[in-house]
């Protein structure tokens, strides 16, 4: 199978990856709260159920992305992760207590960490013009598992029948039906993806070779040469050395020697590698900033939400699964604008934009949502009208600061240096439901904070706007033109 067959199936997995993580999401959100009820559960383990799972994606995170940039693969990562998503989803279904419940949480988010790795793989793997758009792709299909995963709940709430000792009903059932999901994945996973090569390479390779084929058409033209000299040994007839493929020509007869082969040590991507130097920088702060800050308003966001639904609109799981299906819709749209956007203008301009529309649907959710008014009608119009522009600004900022993010950091350390992305995710994933758990009552005091974080982090993209480019490196210092200088 060829390079490029083998890179579309790779990356058609990657998106169902990215597909299910949302669909599960999707089919356990609108639920929970009651699952958790009926097990006769505290108000404040809705925030522990959702931070458990990002709690464990901040800790594998790092890890899974370092084991890739060390062994160069993301595959067996892969699988492994998709074991403890297996487990927690049925430890999910089985939900005898509370306590099960939250730990199986804390176990399916161990699978969430291999997406350091997966991200790591998508950087080396694309240029970095077109980055955006990838990173655009990936990130639409998981939001096509929050449109698609509605879509399920509404059948799997009709479930009600036992399967040995375990009851399937409509709180059980998305833990039985994504750990089949996952099982079946890592068929997929086993016949469709391969660890490739940076495409750079690749193409470069084939370059080369192509360049000394031709070449050697020319000379064996003009010069009409025998295919083989008496005293050319039989074993080199028609090889391409090493030597061949690196070295490069000039017009005046110099030739540029083949770059050596890399050492042990150039092949280990930590040997320079310097914590302060790498993520300690001005840029990098403002991005990792930029992750935290958006993460934590969308997931406290997220958390008041079916507590708010269910206490001005009386809406049930069925009403829940249809407002999520809706904002899929509006999110996925959003990504395939940012995605032709971002071919257009500047990753910065498009987190600019972001953050503007986040800081006004903020401002509406303080000034509407914390204290409903009006009649019935105004009020859904108001809470309509909070979640479209809170969601309208999402892709910007999501696609843009990962965008950056890759451009900023070294490219041999991406799976550590994602992991590390994710785990500041993680950890405001962990905060917001936290926050928002313990504040359902006191709306003002969460979304003023909430708002507050936005001012902030928009001020300081302001005064750091123009260092938010990708760096400019040199990749060769024996270049062509500094090769000719010198001779």
């Amino acid at each position: 199978m060829d390079y490029r067959r083998k890179k579309k199936l790779t990356f058609f997995t990657i998106g169902l990856i990215f597909l299910l993580s949302g669909i599960e999401y999707a089919v356990i959100l609108p639920t929970i709260w009651g699952y958790l009820q009926i097990l006769n559960a505290a108000p404040f383990f809705l925030g522990l159920g959702l931070s458990a799972f990002s709690l464990s994606g901040l800790l594998s995170g790092p890890l899974f992305g370092h084991w890739s940039d060390r062994t160069h693969t993301t595959k067996s990562i892969i699988l492994f992760s998709n074991i403890f998503e297996i487990i927690g989803n049925f430890m999910y279904f089985m939900g005898y207590s509370k306590w099960l419940l939250l730990s199986s949480r804390l176990v399916a988010g161990v699978g969430a960490g291999a997406a350091s790795s997966i991200f790591g793989f998508l950087t080396q793997s694309t240029a970095p013009e077109d980055r955006a758009n990838v990173f655009a792709a990936v990130m639409a299909c998981r939001q096509a598992g929050l449109l698609i995963g509605p879509a399920f709940n509404i059948f799997l709430r009709l479930c009600d029948f036992h399967l040995g000792p375990f009851v399937v009903d409509k709180y059980t059932s998305p833990g039985l039906f994504m750990c089949i999901m996952w099982a079946l994945l890592q068929l997929v996973v086993l016949l469709m993806y391969w660890d490739l090569p940076p495409e750079g390479d690749n193409k470069k390779k084939e370059e080369e070779v192509e360049e000394v084929e031709e070449e050697e058409v020319v000379v064996g033209v003009e010069e009409d040469k025998p295919l083989m000299g008496p005293e050319e040994p039989l074993e080199t007839y028609g090889a391409v050395t090493p030597e061949q493929l690196g070295a490069f020509t000039l017009p005046n007869g110099n030739t540029i020697p083949a770059s050596p082969s890399p050492s042990i040590e150039d092949k280990d991507p930590f040997q320079n590698f310097s914590v302060r130097n790498e993520f300690l920088r001005e840029e990098v702060v403002i991005l990792l900033t930029a992750q935290f800050i958006t993460l934590f308003n969308q997931t406290a966001l997220e958390t008041m939400v079916t507590p708010l639904t269910q206490k001005y609109f009386n809406f049930r799981e069925l009403e829940n699964s249809v407002m999520y299906c809706l904002a899929g819709v509006e999110v996925i749209a959003g990504f395939f604008f940012v995605r032709w956007l971002s071919q257009r203008v500047a990753d910065r301009v498009v987190l600019v934009v972001g953050l503007v529309i986040c800081n006004i649907s903020c401002a509406w959710c303080l000034i509407f949502l914390a204290k409903p008014r009006g009649s019935f009608t105004w009020q859904l119009t108001e809470f309509i009208i909070g979640v479209f522009l809170q969601l309208l600004g999402l892709p910007f900022v999501a696609v843009s600061q990962v965008s950056l993010f890759s451009k900023v950091t070294a490219v041999k350390t991406q799976g550590f240096s994602q992991g590390v992305r994710r785990s500041v995710g993680g950890l405001a994933t962990i905060l917001g439901p936290l926050c928002a758990g313990g504040l359902t009552e006191n709306l003002y005091v969460m979304m003023g904070m909430m708002l507050a974080l936005l001012v902030v982090l928009t001020i300081m993209v302001i005064f750091s706007y123009n260092r938010l480019v990708e760096p400019c490196v040199v990749q060769h210092a024996d270049s062509v033109e500094d090769y000719s200088e010198s001779s």
